[in-house]
This record gives C-alpha cells, sequence and structure tokens, in this order.
C-alpha cells in the first residue's frame, strides 16, 4: 500500500508541477501588465492578454471564446488609443508636433525618475515642445502640457482598467469556478 500511495503521488506530482508553473508564468505576465499600465514602452493590456492565454491553452482552466475574441479586440483597441489619447490631448490644446515629440521624449525620461517623473515627464516634455512651436508664449505652452497630461491620464486609466479586469477574471475563474 505505501509504494502505491508514493506512485500515485509522483504521477499527480508530474502532472500538475507544469500546471503550476505554467499558472505561475501566467500570473507574471499578468502582474506585469498591470505595470506595463503605467509604465511607457512596456504594454501593459498585451501582457495581461498574454497571462489569459497561458491559463486558457496550457492549464485546465478555460475561458469561453466568445470571452478570448472580445477581450483580444478590447486589449487591441485600448493599446491604439493609448498612443492616440496622448496626441489628441496635445492638439486639441493647441500643440503640434513637436509638442507631441517632447510628450514622448517626456514619457521615456520620465522612467528615470519613476513614480514622479511619469507624471511630471510627459507634462515636462510637452510644455518644452510646445514653447519651441509657440515663441515663448508661456500661457500656451502651458496649456498644450496640460493636454497632454489629460491624453496621459486618459490612456493608463483604460489601461490599468483593463489589466486589472484581466487579473480579476484569471483569479475569478481559476479559484471560484
Amino acid at each position: 500500500m505505501g509504494v502505491n500511495f508514493m506512485f500515485m503521488l509522483i504521477i499527480a506530482y508530474t502532472h500538475l508541477a507544469p500546471m503550476i508553473l505554467i499558472l505561475i508564468l501566467a500570473f507574471i505576465f499578468l502582474l506585469t501588465g498591470i505595470l506595463g499600465s503605467i509604465i511607457p514602452g512596456l504594454p501593459g493590456p498585451p501582457v495581461s492578454y498574454i497571462g489569459i492565454i497561458l491559463i486558457h491553452f496550457f492549464t485546465n482552466t478555460e475561458f469561453s471564446i466568445s470571452f478570448l475574441w472580445l477581450w483580444a479586440i478590447v486589449v487591441i483597441i485600448i493599446s491604439v488609443l493609448d498612443y492616440l489619447f496622448q496626441a489628441w490631448g496635445v492638439k486639441k490644446f493647441g500643440g503640434g508636433k513637436s509638442a507631441t515629440i517632447g510628450t514622448f521624449i517626456g514619457l521615456f525620461a520620465g522612467l528615470i525618475f519613476s513614480p514622479v517623473g511619469l507624471l511630471v515627464g510627459p507634462f515636462l516634455g510637452a510644455y518644452l515642445g510646445a514653447m519651441t512651436e509657440v515663441s515663448g508664449d508661456n500661457k500656451r505652452a502651458f496649456k498644450v502640457a496640460l493636454g497632454s497630461f489629460v491624453g496621459f491620464l486618459s490612456g493608463t486609466f483604460l489601461k490599468l482598467g483593463v489589466s486589472i479586469s484581466l487579473l480579476y477574471y484569471a483569479i475569478y475563474q481559476i479559484w471560484f469556478l
């Protein structure tokens, strides 16, 4: 009886170990996606979606096909909107190409001084870019920078919402269904 029990335990372990590793990897992707929603250059929702795909295809947990397609479309739309919101914010508040470029440079420069730099960087980058366009009109440059900041926050909140939702659905599907 003792040998059979050990044999069964070994068989169960060899079947569960890869699944546990996949789940750990999937949750690393899901959590990295949340971080990527805040940190520029790291695509948050697509990384989170990879975690969902890993869970679906490589564990005993399954999501419906309509769920997978719906969230794939949402992830694509949000990823595109994130970049468009930045440009829209700059343009809507009167900025041009230099302000838009300044916003993106500010985003990446802000990484050095995280987390405050992630908020100040796009604003400062748009402001400096706008200053080259408006010939020293501080008030207008400030308005453009504010638009950049609004665009940045809009995209960030949307990405966070998607990534946190995917994490929620993963946890719910694994532990509660």
